[in-house]
């Protein structure tokens, strides 16, 4: 019986119909990192001290000195930013060397605190004083974001699979750019929280799936090749964020411009199918059918015919896809392998890179060149991947890419905080491990697990994979116990969970499952250069 990766030859393979495919889908692809990463903007904390009561009466003092009379400093000799002194210490004018020992005349801001306003216009730190002790709401800010995102793998993941890829992209895009409004006219931290977290609800369809569409939609030689061209645009808009945040320094402004383009991707989409793997598993075979002749016709196969009978027999599972739910996950032995296991490198995965990607400051660099750089070395560490994942495997690479982030974390902990230059090459080779392991997680998911549980897999690996980001910015909250805890953190998880990717089977050169018994059987490899048949099982490669 002919199998869907046969039909796929038969209208062209990979044409002119999977090229507009990919490129109307790669600019919500755009998008997504100018949203997931826009905390380090908008909440970005510029060096600030108390507020200093009275300060017309040191009219004859300079600036610096009516702040050495009135701030205590800290062990590096910097100003504090969240301890002023009870009463002006005007002997320090003589000696300023002679800081007091006596803790009682060091009070907490009493006045709220002065901004350096040089760098940042404004940000939710600096509108709502989100310092000192509201560090933690300004930290907040990112996990209520990727709570949202938490909660929108689950409901898109499912959504997805029951009511079709295209329009629940739809759905998520029109909802990204109504609550990314709403969240630049937020008026109270807590109306910024609320629709933060709906934005983030909304952009995790749209990260969801437009992967695994883009990927239905091409034969097994370009699989790879789409994964990484998909994601390569991922760093393209780390690349631009950088550029619209030096260019915007009001966060109300900044929101609004990385939310206009949603408008753009909205327009973009009415050109891109639905599925056909999707509809046929789904009984639609007349709507497969007609994007199947568009298919060939864009691709110039004149000769191409088929039926919507034809199409009816290719069901592969007599179980309709929408009557699946994430507990089938874990129903069979193998699968359930496969979801354990995707599930913690999914978590390590999101971790690392979200532990890296929001610790701007720490390198040595200002927070646009940290987040331009660190969106430059994503692209070679992609191009790098494109050749490793089909030369040595999908499991391989997925394994010493996220081992390797994590070393690199580790290795920052021993260099001294002096050599900024050495720290920040260690950084960025970090950063192009961390995006590696990003770029191979979302391929090797897609190819785990069968057409009629895809979304709901991507739903489950992206729900856990949100859960560290959630939690990847409030581990900076660490460094108050010990300085280095963040570091060991985020390191700790990256190689424990790397060495967990060696116990999922690989999938290089096989054809995608389209269903369960199709995991659950022997699988069979093909070479690169041949067809077979569609849906060959995966187990022989779980070892």
């Amino acid at each position: 019986m002919m199998k869907f990766e046969d039909l796929l030859l038969e209208t062209g393979g990979f044409g002119r119909f999977q090229i507009l495919i990919l490129v109307m889908l790669c600019l919500p692809r755009i998008n997504l990192p100018m949203h997931f990463l826009l905390h380090n903007f908008i909440a970005a904390t510029p060096s600030h001290h108390c507020a200093i009561p009275h300060q017309e009466a040191f009219v004859n003092l300079t600036m610096e000195e009516v702040l050495l009379i009135s701030i205590p400093r800290e062990s590096d000799g910097t100003f504090s930013s969240c301890e002023m002194f009870s009463q002006p210490q005007f002997h320090l004018l003589l000696n300023s060397s002679l800081q007091s020992e006596n803790k009682s005349i060091i009070q907490r801001c009493q006045h709220g605190w002065v901004y350096d306003h040089s760098q940042l216009i404004s940000t939710i730190s600096t509108q709502w004083d989100l310092v000192c002790e509201q560090r933690g709401l300004n930290q907040a800010t990112a996990t209520f974001f990727f709570i949202g995102v938490t909660m929108g793998a689950v409901v898109f993941g499912y959504l997805s699979d029951r009511f079709g890829r295209k329009t629940m992209l739809l759905l998520s895009l029109v909802c990204s750019l109504v609550f990314g409004m709403l969240s630049a006219a937020s008026v109270s931290y807590s109306m910024l929280a609320i629709t933060r977290a709906l934005t983030g609800v909304a952009m995790s369809g749209v990260s969801l799936i437009v992967l695994p569409l883009a990927m239905e939609w091409v034969d097994i030689q370009h699989r790879t090749f789409t994964g990484i061209l998909t994601s390569i645009f991922w760093s393209v808009g780390n690349m631009l964020l950088a550029m619209v945040a030096y260019l915007v320094r009001e966060w109300h402004w900044l929101l609004v411009a990385v939310t206009g383009p949603c408008l753009l991707s909205i327009v973009c989409l009415w050109w891109v199918p639905e599925s056909a793997r999707w509809l046929i598993a789904k009984g639609k075979v007349k709507q497969a059918h007609r994007h199947l002749l568009r298919c060939a016709r864009m691709n110039r196969r004149k000769d191409f015919a088929l039926s919507p009978e034809a199409l009816t027999r290719m069901a592969t599972d007599k179980k309709p896809s929408g009557s699946y739910f994430y507990i089938s996950l874990f129903k069979t032995p193998v699968l359930r392998k496969i979801s354990l296991c995707s599930g913690v490198v999914w978590f390590g995965v999101s971790f690392s890179y979200y532990g890296m990607s929001m610790n701007l400051t720490g390198f040595g660099l200002n927070i646009y060149l940290s987040q331009f750089v660190f969106g430059v070395i994503e692209i070679p560490a992609k191009m790098i991947m494109y050749v490793l994942v089909n030369r040595v495997g999908r499991r391989q690479s997925q394994a010493w890419t996220l081992i390797l982030a994590g070393l690199c974390i580790g290795a920052n902990i021993a260099i001294p905080k002096p050599f900024t230059s050495l720290r920040s090459v260690v950084a960025i080779m970090g950063k192009g491990f961390s995006e590696a392991a990003f770029t191979t997680v979302f391929l090797y998911t897609s190819e785990l697990y069968p057409t009629i549980l895809r979304q709901n897999g991507m739903g489950y690996t992206s729900f856990v994979a949100r859960l560290g980001g959630a939690l990847a910015p409030l581990v900076f909250l660490l460094d108050e116990v010990w300085r280095s805890l963040p570091e060991v953190t985020y390191c700790s998880v990256a190689v424990c969970s790397g060495a967990v990717a060696f116990l999922l089977p690989e999938t290089l050169n096989t054809c995608l499952p389209e269903g369960i018994e199709d995991i659950e059987k022997a699988q069979v490899k093909v070479p690169p250069e041949t067809t077979a048949p569609e849906g060959t099982p995966l187990q022989s490669l779980l070892k």
